[in-house]
């Protein structure tokens, strides 16, 4: 008994399709940092606007055109550093560190991974195979 017909091709898809991670240069973003979108700065600013535009994080930033949103955080993280911010305030630049990519798990789960070299790959389409296609004949 034969069974239901095979989709055409443009309508198949695997389920167990990963795409694979983003893979940010160990040497970080090279280059001078971006003008600064916001204005003024306020003291501190501009060191740490220079020092999160060095990391290979930045390289991302930069394609996504996210420059607002980093000079968002670098003022919340550099006035939430200051003895008598509010928590409100370390718990936004804690949001925006999530965002950006900053921590090990943001970085999880936007699937960015630091190369152990200064190549930056593409992303691409990896599958996951279940073991028991690994399996070796003989």
């Amino acid at each position: 008994m034969p069974g239901p017909v095979p989709k055409p091709a443009a309508q198949r898809r695997r389920r167990n399709a990963v795409p694979a991670s983003v893979v940010l240069p160990a040497g970080g973003r090279p280059g001078n940092a971006p003008p600064w979108p916001l204005g003024e700065q306020a003291p501190g600013e501009s060191g740490a606007w220079r020092s999160v535009w060095s990391l290979p994080q930045a390289v991302q930033w930069e394609r996504l055109g996210m420059t607002r949103t980093v000079a968002r955080y670098v003022r919340a993280m550099v006035r939430s550093e200051a003895a008598d911010a509010p928590a409100s305030l370390m718990a936004e630049a804690r949001q925006l560190e999530d965002r950006l990519g900053l921590t090990p798990m943001a970085m999880l789960r936007l699937r960015w991974e630091i190369s152990d070299e200064d190549a930056v790959a593409e992303p691409s389409l990896v599958v996951v195979k279940p073991d028991r296609w690994n399996r070796q004949s003989g």
